[in-house]
């Protein structure tokens, strides 16, 4: 586990306060594998949602993230970043899709379409 304590002199500086993430899986090895989610919509009207991040690697590998528990808000030309994680870190990545819900059983169906996308591993700003 991780000691949230010992590290509160490093995570709030007295001028302005850091947010951490210190996420685990149920699943062994219980890492997480983090990534920010930045995009930008050009839908007319607002939409208001979750995105599921699927990714796959150039051998075929895929995994999928885990839905957001609190929904985004998605308005046009505004960029909303997510973060997203995964169970399984995947090096080289050849295809990235996106799901929108609005976990709605009824109503119409809404797409949203993006105008721009970026994903950044967070364990590997490097990549």
């Amino acid at each position: 586990g991780y000691y949230a304590d010992r590290w509160k002199k490093l995570l709030i500086p007295k001028s302005s306060p850091t947010k951490a993430y210190f996420d685990t899986s149920d699943h062994d090895p219980f890492c997480m594998y983090n990534y920010l989610l930045d995009i930008t919509t050009w839908n007319k009207s607002i939409r208001r949602g979750f995105i599921k991040v699927k990714i796959t690697d150039y051998a075929g590998n895929t995994v999928e993230s885990e839905m957001n528990s609190e929904a985004s808000t998605f308005q046009r030309y505004k960029r909303v970043k997510i973060v997203t994680g995964f169970y399984q870190d995947l090096d080289k990545i050849s295809k990235i899709s996106l799901t929108f819900s609005t976990k709605t059983l009824i109503g119409p169906k809404h797409k949203l379409r993006i105008l721009q996308m970026r994903l950044k591993s967070l364990n590997n700003p490097e990549r």
